[in-house]
């Protein structure tokens, strides 16, 4: 059975072909620049019409989309009907970059696949286990009731795929497990896995929270955002740039937010190259010891994404800096990430199911 799986950006279009049974990608590519000027294609319904015509399209049963966002409604994949539809729009509000792309997508692809069933696959969903006392903030009760203000937490269909395959590298049920997930990219999350379900992770209402990233600070302090706006009198819309595209490692080092660049420029004495690095680590280290608390022990730390699978040393240099934390029980694992692999087989599972 063919799996067509779509990632709509807000100017690009991802897409990957999956024989599910024999877990194969077929076809894979990326149309980018849709809508921009001097571009072939226009918007997503071109896009997707380009990608139909390049694919034996009477061949495929079933379209997974990966969707940011599905707020506190959705916890696992879903069959795509009206109601779903008007929820992920709903939740634009919370993804205004991210959901109105996937929305453009999936009713392309209603309109070039007419028959074929859609799967709605959230990056929030596995994050939906979380207790109250982990995903709701210190703010006025109300804007939690008015706004829906809490941690959500993204990365999630990757820290999913990852827990599972952990469990199948341990040879232990994951039900039976504790596992702390590292997405470590330009974006970068962490989540406490307990018993096969998600009890923290480290980014919150936003992307922004947690790890220091290629391009986004992490943690900060909420006062220092109306300082500097007041300071150097900054709009809105300037001091979310500053937080979204100018802080963590490219703020700090003055570099690149790219961490191979990051470690040519420490090797050559860069002083901020090597301090970004260290508050880097620094902050992984201390979620680890976080969650390894919370969850009361610890079997396995997994490293995912294109830093957490491909930095030099990462995981011996924390498996050695924290094993008088942590003992020699748990375990330093990385594991490659697939997402779209997850989201082919849930596609699979629902269209079966129904």
């Amino acid at each position: 059975m063919l799996i067509l799986v779509i990632n709509c950006g807000s100017s690009s279009c991802k897409y990957q072909l999956f024989d599910i049974k024999s877990k194969k990608s077929l076809a894979k590519g990326i149309i980018e620049r849709i809508g921009q000027r001097n571009s072939g294609c226009k918007n997503h319904y071109q896009a997707i019409k380009l990608i139909r015509d390049k694919l034996p399209s009477s061949e495929i049963k079933g379209i997974g989309h990966r969707v940011v966002h599905g707020g506190e409604e959705f916890k696992e994949a879903v069959v795509i009907k009206k109601n779903v539809l008007r929820s992920i729009e709903r939740a634009s509000e919370l993804a205004p970059l991210h959901n109105p792309p996937s929305l453009a997508g999936i009713k392309a692809c209603k309109r070039y696949f007419p028959k074929i069933p859609q799967i709605a696959v959230f990056d929030t969903a596995f994050h939906q286990s979380m207790p109250a006392h982990a995903y709701i903030y210190g703010i006025p009760f109300r804007f939690y009731r008015k706004y829906k203000i809490r941690r959500y937490g993204f990365h999630g269909t990757s820290h999913r795929f990852v827990a599972n395959e952990a469990s199948r590298k341990l040879k232990k049920p994951l039900r039976r497990l504790k596992i702390i997930t590292a997405h470590l990219g330009n974006g970068c999350s962490m989540t406490a896995v307990l018993r096969g379900k998600a009890i923290d992770t480290t980014m919150g209402f936003t992307p922004l929270e947690g790890l220091l990233m290629g391009t986004r600070g992490g943690d900060l302090d909420p006062a220092i955002v109306t300082f500097l706006m007041e300071k150097e009198r900054l709009s809105t819309t300037e001091i979310n740039e500053i937080l979204n595209k100018k802080s963590g490692l490219l703020g700090i080092s003055g570099v690149s937010n790219d961490m191979r660049d990051i470690l040519v420029k420490m090797k050559k004495g860069n002083a901020r190259a090597r301090l970004a690095f260290r508050i880097f680590i620094y902050r992984i280290k201390k979620y680890i010891g976080a969650y390894h608390a919370i969850m009361g022990g610890l079997d396995a730390v997994v490293f995912t994404g294109g830093i957490g699978e491909n930095l030099p040393g990462l995981r011996q240099m924390l498996s050695r800096e924290l094993r008088g934390v942590l003992g020699n029980k748990a375990k330093f694992l990385t594991i490659p990430t697939n997402e779209e692999l997850l989201i082919a087989r849930d596609t699979y599972r629902l269209i079966k199911a129904n």
